[in-house]
């Protein structure tokens, strides 16, 4: 009764999908609202707060520069004016040409399309692949971040935990094993014992992220409205 509390309280409280949060309508599965979250996720994947990288991309939002189209034709200059105006300026040069070396490179490869790339990919982790492949600029966390809310969308999004996720998961003693499969597999078993009704495996994971990157990542256990569940005190 307490675990299914927990999780309860965990997704009430810090459940809330950063595409949701920006707008974003994943469950649609159209390719321009894919594409959007793709750009939210190329900011937020960098490492800048959270904050700066929603009012970057409210900026893009604001200018309508939110398809492969329109980045291009923004160019360089026009994309470093935006990212500066977000307050993305330790990383405006470099993001600006990450973001056209990467939709040049989807443009070329799937039409712009990622509902296409997903399409060609093979497996879960050839679509990780193909994803990086498409720029420098794209990692596993970027990857990871993109393909999290992209579950159960797309039938091949089912990207491992971040590390964050995990710490997280193993402080509320979710888990207990160190491999990055065994934890999802740990962390699908709690949902679909204590899942809510209305709410996805998302959800449950997306509260687990804010967790351990806004208190346990910075040992903030003492604010941490979570501690008294924490095995770790």
């Amino acid at each position: 009764m307490e675990r299914a509390k927990l999780v309860n309280i965990l997704v009430k409280e810090l459940g809330e999908t950063y595409s949701k949060l920006l707008g974003i309508n994943l469950l649609s599965g159209e390719s321009e609202e894919i594409f959007k979250w793709f750009l939210a996720s190329l900011l937020f994947g960098a490492r800048i707060s959270e904050s700066i990288a929603v009012k970057t991309y409210k900026e893009f939002e604001k200018r309508k520069i939110l398809s492969s189209g329109k980045i291009m034709d923004t160019g360089w200059d026009g994309l470093v004016a935006i990212l500066d105006e977000g307050g993305y300026v330790r990383y405006d040069f470099k993001t600006a040409t990450k973001l056209l070396d990467i939709t040049a490179n989807l443009l070329r490869e799937y039409k712009g399309d990622l509902n296409i790339l997903h399409s060609k990919a093979k497996d879960v982790r050839d679509l990780e692949k193909k994803l990086m492949n498409l720029g420098k600029g794209i990692g596993q966390v970027t990857v990871a971040i993109f393909l999290r809310e992209l579950r159960g969308r797309w039938e091949k999004a089912d990207p491992l935990p971040t590390t964050l996720t995990i710490e997280a998961a193993r402080n509320l003693g979710f888990t207990k094993v160190s491999s990055d499969e065994k934890v999802l597999q740990d962390l699908k078993s709690v949902w679909n014992k204590f899942r809510i009704k209305g709410k996805d495996f998302i959800q449950f994971e997306t509260a687990l992220l804010r967790l351990g990157k806004n208190w346990c990542r910075k040992k903030k256990c003492q604010q941490c409205s979570f501690s008294s569940y924490c095995q770790q005190q």
